[in-house]
């Protein structure tokens, strides 16, 4: 029997699961508050664009607030590892007892060495499963400078010219034989072998039948979703529409989802047995644009009524938004979106641009303005200044003037304050602030 939800029911089910529902804690998240978080999620995307802070940090403060970034650190580089990294909805960590069912299904073929000479392939991977067996982890340009390599003179694929000793190094990581480490501070992946990372080395070695991994990650995924279509499931873990529907038929029967209908949604969906419908939603968060809650463009607009897309990519002059525009989530509503850079040589949290959607709550300047000076106390930034883009930038600048001592010039705030990191590492945001002028 198919039941039927509200948009709004729809909405609020989808914001719990992902736990985007409540106020974040009052208190400073430790290990116990992050390992949580992770277990709701399954991943954190990982993107190497650094214009405000690693996409994988983002999604933990957007739920819990100033947490210690050293946390995930620590979770995804030091053993015994709570994430790993592999390949998910895109480059991700994940929990690792998902690995073996991601090493299933996930196909990556651009990465595959298929197209070298099995006489340059085949040893090659012999002598880098040696290197990295009797080595500490090593980047790819390291591997390269310990076996060295044979160059590739053309690839038509994306333009790259990879040698042959990376693109050996990228599909032994494919196959689950090789993995990562952690990443430098140039975001380069640090490889070793697969069964140095995993905390149980046993399921570097697992074979899983493909149509039982996929069953495991579609439940996975609408457990991370609590209700969305075929669509919405398959695209979590990048798995194909059609073995989404096979392995979410078999959940319906197993009484782990419920169909359901959405208003105004036109494809069936279905519901995750175990989700909460809570009475309200009073969260508040800044969402990376590889936050797992906007990950399905398509959802985003069908769920909130909010045409989202990256603009990273897009020639300057022809962004509408802005480079890097974070959502802004209010309650039950994405009510805005907010243009952000980290001007960690000065010190200073850019704000763009703010843009308000078309009908926005009376408190959305007040709300993002304490989310932005939150924000700037985490990347621990004695500045933050907003330029006159978007309609928003005014509202938002005249209450940070009113409630945390700004000054006006010429429709740009600027905020001037210290901050006193606690002993964990954590900054405390103050509780006024001394205004300059910019």
């Amino acid at each position: 029997m198919t039941s039927s939800l509200t948009l709004l029911q729809a909405r609020r089910i989808a914001l719990e699961a992902q736990g985007l529902a409540r106020e974040r804690p009052t208190k400073t998240p430790g290990t116990r508050e992050v390992g949580r978080t992770l277990v709701r999620l399954q991943l954190l995307q990982i993107d190497s664009v650094n214009v405000l802070s690693r996409s994988h940090y983002l999604p933990l403060f957007a739920r819990l607030g100033p947490y210690d970034r050293v946390l995930l650190d620590r979770f995804s580089s030091r053993a015994p590892r709570r994430l790993v990294e592999y390949w998910a909805h895109e480059a991700s960590l994940v929990l690792p007892e998902l690995f073996p069912y991601l090493v299933a299904t996930q196909s990556r073929r651009w990465a595959s060495a298929s197209s070298l000479p099995d006489d340059v392939r085949l040893p090659l991977s012999d002598r880098i499963l040696e290197l990295l067996g009797a080595s500490r982890p090593l980047t790819a340009a390291q591997v390269q400078n310990h076996i060295g390599h044979i160059e590739q003179k053309r690839f038509d694929q994306w333009g790259w010219n990879w040698s042959s000793a990376k693109r050996v190094l990228e599909d032994l990581f494919q196959q689950g034989l090789v993995s990562s480490a952690g990443r430098t501070a140039q975001f380069e992946r640090r490889y070793t072998l697969t069964e140095k990372v995993l905390p149980d080395s046993s399921l570097a070695r697992l074979d899983i039948p493909v149509e039982e991994a996929y069953l495991q990650l579609a439940e996975r995924a609408a457990q991370a979703v609590g209700v969305g279509t075929t669509r919405c499931i398959a695209d979590y873990f990048r798995i194909p529409i059609k073995a989404a529907a096979a392995a979410i038929h078999v959940l319906v029967q197993r009484g782990t989802l419920v169909p359901v209908t959405v208003d105004s949604w036109r494809q069936p969906a279905y519901r995750y047995a175990g989700s909460v419908l809570p009475r309200n939603a009073t969260g508040r968060a800044l969402l990376s644009p590889f936050d797992s809650v906007v990950f399905e463009r398509r959802r985003l607009e069908s769920l909130f009524g909010f045409h989202y897309r990256i603009e990273i990519y897009t020639p300057a002059q022809k962004r509408k938004y802005g480079y890097y525009v974070l959502p802004f989530l209010l309650r039950d509503g994405m009510v805005a979106r907010v243009d952000l850079k980290a001007d960690r040589a000065q010190g200073r949290l850019m704000v763009r641009a703010a843009h308000g959607e078309a009908s926005v709550p009376t408190d959305t300047a007040a709300e993002l303005a304490a989310e932005l000076v939150l924000m700037a106390g985490w990347l621990g930034l004695d500045h933050v200044i907003v330029e006159p883009r978007g309609n928003l930038s005014a509202p938002v600048a005249a209450q940070l003037a009113e409630e945390y001592g700004w000054e006006l010039n010429r429709g740009t705030a600027r905020l001037s304050r210290r901050l006193n990191p606690p002993g964990n590492g954590v900054p405390r945001l103050g509780a006024k602030t001394s205004a300059i002028t910019s």
